[in-house]
């Protein structure tokens, strides 16, 4: 099946329930356009299993999944021919160079003919800035290079759809910002759902988020418009540690950071908070710590949590 080039991924009611009781997904629905897409949330959330749902490697307990006019759970096999998949985690043979793996894995891909296929290895060694060592073998590789040839695997075929699961973490600043600037490329021409718990991946790259916890979304919006929504309502203050509780009994803090041996905490209110505090531009930490603590939507009479 030739997928169109305008897509949409549809996620309708989708829940799951694992043996031990635990929900991973309770009724979750999205829609998801093509560009990047963040999917936000704390370890735990249930993040990796819709990602594993998305790469047709779990089926759901209950809803319905679709690419375009694709049913991707009634039809994975079809998903597969236009699926990039990059899990949190993932095997190479350390003996092999990125060359010649990645050559394998165009095989398995079913990318037979040896002209069409070196042609593809070769550019995706450039694209992801692997050209110059795709001789070397993979076990030299660090942790960004390693990362850098899962997503030249996972763009083998030219996917419609890429699902990316908490790929930046232990990447060291520099291999974070080629990672995502790589990601960026890719999300011009095709749906990609990015899965992480760092705010900033999602707040430097994708149009639309969803955060989600305990297997439930509790927003769904554009980061800057969110981010609009909380203007005049963040205030920052500076306390020693030891007040902290105090500071939260009395206020309704939403996050707090360790500064040379003192506490910066941030507090969501309406109004100033009384003495000491100064009112502070929000960002889109700001929007996850208020969404988690219930009070992103406030204003609105309807809480984004619980």
């Amino acid at each position: 099946m030739q997928v169109g080039f305008v897509m949409e991924l549809t996620i309708r009611d989708v829940s799951v329930t694992y043996p031990n009781g635990v929900h991973a997904l309770k009724g979750v629905s999205l829609r998801i356009p093509a560009g990047m897409y963040g999917l936000l949330g704390p370890n735990g959330a249930g993040k990796s299993t819709l990602m594993r749902i998305l790469a047709t490697l779990q089926p759901p307990d209950s809803g319905s999944v679709h690419l375009g006019g694709l049913d991707v759970l009634g039809r994975p096999d079809e998903l597969r021919r236009t699926l990039g998949y990059l899990p949190q985690e993932f095997g190479v043979y350390p003996q092999l160079s990125a060359e010649k793996l990645l050559d394998h894995f165009a095989i398995l891909k079913g990318i037979i003919a040896r002209g069409p296929r070196k042609e593809m290895v070769d550019a995706l060694l450039r694209q992801v800035n692997l050209w110059d060592v795709r001789k070397q073998r993979l076990g030299g590789f660090s942790g960004g290079m390693r990362q850098r040839f899962g997503v030249a695997v996972a763009l083998l075929g030219n996917p419609t759809l890429l699902v990316v699961d908490e790929p930046t973490a232990g990447l060291d600043p520099a291999e974070r910002v080629r990672f995502l600037n790589l990601l960026s490329e890719v999300g011009d021409s095709s749906v990609v759902v990015l899965s992480t718990h760092i705010v900033e991946d999602v707040s430097e790259l994708c149009t639309r988020m969803a955060i989600i916890d305990r297997g439930e979304i509790l927003l769904e919006a554009e980061p800057l418009r969110a981010i609009d929504e909380l203007r005049g309502r963040i205030w920052r203050r500076v306390i020693d540690r030891g007040a902290l509780a105090d500071i939260e009994r009395d206020h309704a803090v939403i996050s707090s950071k360790r500064l040379a041996g003192r506490a910066v905490v941030h507090v969501h209110g309406e109004a100033s908070p009384g003495a000491g505090f100064d009112p502070v531009e929000p960002d889109l930490e700001d929007v996850y710590f208020s969404t988690m603590t219930g009070r992103y939507g406030a204003r609105r009479g309807s809480l984004a949590h619980g």
